[in-house]
């Protein structure tokens, strides 16, 4: 914790080798969570590219959501990860927490998903981050359909010790059920808006979602 307290990036994953691959945990500057893709897709990336992993898979176990599984796609990464179904939540516990207006509000595991109407919305709504360190999710996610892709969003986790997150592979498992349901198909491609973008396509398979993405390496040091 200390670590990814030091690091100050919405996440930190750190791995260590066991008898079926990779043992898995997630921390950001305050806390440990439940899963999370980004820092996943980080750790897959440096086994394949930096430690020779010879495998097409690495399965990955991890406290709280079981087995993960990535596969290594020519340049790109594909991350398996369990489905988190929305469920309807209430107006009062949304009131006042971005500056535009709320179409529907689901609740998942961890986050808090709010529906605007378009990408425009979302790009300019502002979070009052104070109050959403009082709610009982770890982030709250906005979005709606997308100009050029079939979904948009942005990531508030102040809760967590991060006002923005750039890109949540974890959120993307309770956005794709979401929008796989009201756009009628399963093959999806996702924009996170935040300053830095992030992209990625979504495939609901069953109770699983498969997360498509790429990485690079952009710092290499040594921890005393």
């Amino acid at each position: 914790q200390n670590i990814a307290k030091e690091f100050n990036l919405s996440e930190t994953a750190f791995f260590v080798p066991n008898d079926n691959g990779f043992y898995l945990r997630w921390f950001t500057p305050t806390t440990e969570v439940r899963l999370c893709g980004h820092a996943t897709l980080a750790a897959s990336h440096i086994i394949f590219s930096r430690l020779r992993f010879d495998k097409k898979e690495i399965t990955f176990t991890t406290n709280k959501v079981g087995e993960l599984k990535v596969r290594q796609i020519g340049d790109q990464y594909e991350m398996n990860f369990p489905v988190d179904q929305p469920k309807v939540v209430s107006e009062e516990q949304i009131t006042n927490l971005i500056n535009c207006k709320i179409l529907h509000a689901y609740a998942g595991a961890d986050d808090l998903m709010l529906v605007v109407t378009n990408q425009e919305e979302v790009l300019n709504c502002k979070p009052q981050l104070e109050l959403m360190k009082q709610l009982d999710h770890r982030a709250v996610i906005v979005t709606s359909p997308g100009k050029d892709v079939d979904f948009v969003s942005r990531v508030f986790a102040p809760a967590v010790g991060i006002d923005e997150d750039p890109v949540t592979g974890s959120a993307h498992t309770f956005l794709t059920p979401y929008w796989a349901g009201r756009l009628e198909k399963t093959e999806l491609f996702a924009t996170q808006l935040s300053e830095r973008r992030g992209h990625l396509k979504c495939t609901l398979q069953n109770d699983r979602v498969l997360l498509l993405g790429n990485a690079v390496t952009t710092i290499e040091g040594k921890l005393l």
